[in-house]
Formats: C-alpha cells, structure tokens, sequence
C-alpha cells in the first residue's frame, strides 16, 4: 500500500510532466483576457504556496484563495459563547486551531484556559464523546467547527448516541452555497473556480451544479498534488479558450458526480441547512449545520441560550476579512508579520492551518510572491 502510495505522489510530482503542462498552460493563456481564479480550500493553497504554482502562470492568470479555513470563517461570537461557557465551569472541547482563534474581545479558548476556563483539546469529535463518557459528573461542550468534511463524523457519534453530560455547539458550514454566492459576486469578479477536494468528496460534483447553472462559471474539481492543480487551471483555460463553461473532475480517484452517500444520509439526519455567518464574508442561505429540532436536548445553543453565529470583529487594523474573501493578499495587511505571527496571531487567517496568511507565513512569501513563493519541483 505504501510502495502504490509512493507511485502516486510521485506521478503527481514528476518534474517533466509538470513542465509539460506549464507549457500547455502558457500555450492556452495567449490571447485570454486577465482570468481571475479562486480556489476554496486551505490545502490549495498550501499546495500552490509550497510548490510555488503561482510564480509559474503566465501574468494574465491569477489564482486567488477563497473562505477555505473553517477556523477563519467560524463566527466571532460562537467563540464568545464557548469562552462564557468555560469561564462558568462548563468543560468545552474543541479542536487545537480553534482554540487558538480568538473571539470579539480578542480572547481565544486558549487566553480563556490561561484565567482558569475549561478547556480541553481534541483531536476529533469522538475523542470527546470518550471523555465525556469517561467524566459522567462533569459537563461538556464540543465547539464543532469545520465543513462536510468533519461534520458526518459528529452526525455518526450523534445518532450512535451521546453520553447525557455532552451537548454541541455547532458551527460547521457547508461549502457548495458559498462558492455559489462568491461566484455571483460582482464586486469579487472571480472568473473560475477550483472547487475543493476534500469536501466534495462527501457533497459530490452535484451539490454544486445549481450554483453552476446559475454564474456559468468554469468549476474545476481538484486534488491536491502540484499536477492536480496544475491540470485544473489548465482545464479552465481550455473552456475559456472553447468558450464553453462547465463543471469538470479532475480529482476522479476520489471524487464523484454523487458524493459520499452513507456520509450524506448521516448528515442530513441530523443537520438542516439555514442561513449562517461565515466570519468575513457574509450572511450565506443554506450553509449553517443547524441540529434538528429532534435533538434539540444536545444542542448546546437550546440549553444554555446562545444565539447563532455572528459578527467579523477583527482588530481595526486587520484586514482579515479581504484576505478571506481572496480580495488581498495577505502582505498587504499591515499587520502580517509584524504584529501578527504564527507565533502571535492576531486574525483567525493566521490561526488555522488552512488559513492564507499562515500558510504564506510559513513559506515566507514577501509581496513578490510570483518569484518567492515556495519551491516548485521544475526547478528542484
């Protein structure tokens, strides 16, 4: 299984055959207006960053990172509440990025352990249902952040059944609604999109393709490997070349017209889609994971009377909203790398893993990230 693995990566590293299609990419640019592309997924973009995809596109291509953090889009005030709720005794988990991210006050979970809040660090959500369970005289809160990637996981614990001491807090968000409004969006003028990878393989090519209909904009669906994306940019320069927009996998070894069914049904047995804040960008219908009225008795917003989600509150010189929305990059807030840090983060964008401006920071990525960013396997 290794050795196939080794094959694989090593197919989608391959110096040659990236340079060929860099060769195709250019060859399809000639003569395109300037194509404005965004991806929505934080392992994109440490795939573009590392490899330093971007330094090897022609000047009128342009790949921006969209809302692909879950940790940078989780409302302000989903924070707040599970930092009241700490300070008041009750025990919350939630995963290692996330308590890092800091709330309206510019208090994260991990200030709040630091003056005597409970607080606890998962690494997944039945890590918690084991220590509630383990704990039965204490009370718990799971601050549940992430996409359809990590939610089947809680909808499964949910309706194999959760110890009475353990309620949610749920602040998962499901992308496809998002990625249609940014398409929509005038102000972004965003031309293209490669969609993620990871979250279609639980929502399939389908749960986008009203949203396609709609902005008949190119959709790429992408792996994660610097062929991957190479071969999705490469793909959308084709369908502007063809003048023909349409919805295309280049992710097959894992993604479906269908998605993951099984994850699907868990899902939706236990979640309904409203309208929920995505932290930066907006207001956006049927993308909140809301618990059903049915269990209603581990909804932590129901027992303790929180409010949904919402509200930026960013510091007022940060500029994490627009690095979100793919508007800037992030050097050009002022505060990146000076006051903000990996080390010191200010904005939820330098928290997460997935967030843009961690990611850039790791690298090292100056304002010339076109010759800077990363190393790419053309010229390693």
């Amino acid at each position: 299984m290794k050795s196939e693995i080794k094959q694989i990566l090593s197919r989608y590293r391959d110096p040659i055959l990236v340079k060929r299609v860099v060769e195709k990419i250019r060859e399809a640019a000639k003569h395109l207006p300037k194509i404005k592309i965004m991806h929505v997924c934080g392992t994109h973009e440490w795939t573009i960053t590392h490899w330093g995809i971007r330094s090897l596109l022609p000047e009128n291509v342009e790949v921006r990172a969209g809302p692909g953090c879950p940790v940078c889009v989780t409302p302000a005030s989903d924070i707040d509440a599970a930092i009241k709720l700490a300070l008041d005794g009750v025990h919350v988990l939630t995963y290692g990025d996330m308590s890092r991210a800091k709330g309206s006050k510019m208090m994260s979970l991990e200030d709040c352990r630091a003056e005597g809040g409970k607080i606890g660090v998962v690494y997944s959500f039945m890590d918690a249902v084991k220590i509630a369970k383990s704990n039965p005289n204490l009370e718990y809160v799971f601050l549940g952040a992430g996409f359809e990637t990590t939610a089947p996981l809680v909808a499964y614990g949910i309706l194999k059944g959760l110890p009475e001491n353990l309620k949610i807090i749920s602040s998962h968000r499901y992308v496809p609604p998002a990625v249609g409004l940014l398409a929509e969006s005038d102000d972004l003028e965003i031309d293209a999109f490669i969609n993620p990878g990871h979250a279609s393989t639980i929502s399939g090519m389908k749960a986008y393709k009203q949203y396609f209909d709609r902005c008949r904009k190119p959709m790429v669906f992408a792996g994660f490997e610097p062929l991957d994306i190479l071969l999705a940019i490469y793909a959308i320069l084709r369908q502007f070349k063809e003048r023909k927009p349409r919805m295309e996998n280049e992710y097959g070894r894992a993604v479906t017209w269908e998605g993951n069914i099984k994850a699907q049904e868990n899902l939706f047995r236990v979640f309904d889609l409203e309208e929920g804040y995505w932290r930066g960008v907006a207001m956006i219908p049927e993308s909140a994971m809301i618990l059903k009225p049915e269990f209603s008795r581990i909804d932590a917003r129901n027992a303790y009377g929180l409010g949904q989600g919402h509200g930026d509150h960013f510091p007022s010189e940060a500029r994490c909203a627009e690095v979100i929305k793919g508007i800037i990059e992030p050097p050009e807030c002022p505060l990146y790398m000076k006051t903000c840090t990996p080390a010191t983060p200010v904005g939820p964008t330098m928290v997460g893993v997935e967030g843009t401006c961690r990611i850039w920071a790791q690298h090292k990525v100056t304002k010339n990230f076109r010759c800077r960013s990363g190393v790419c396997p053309v010229n390693s």
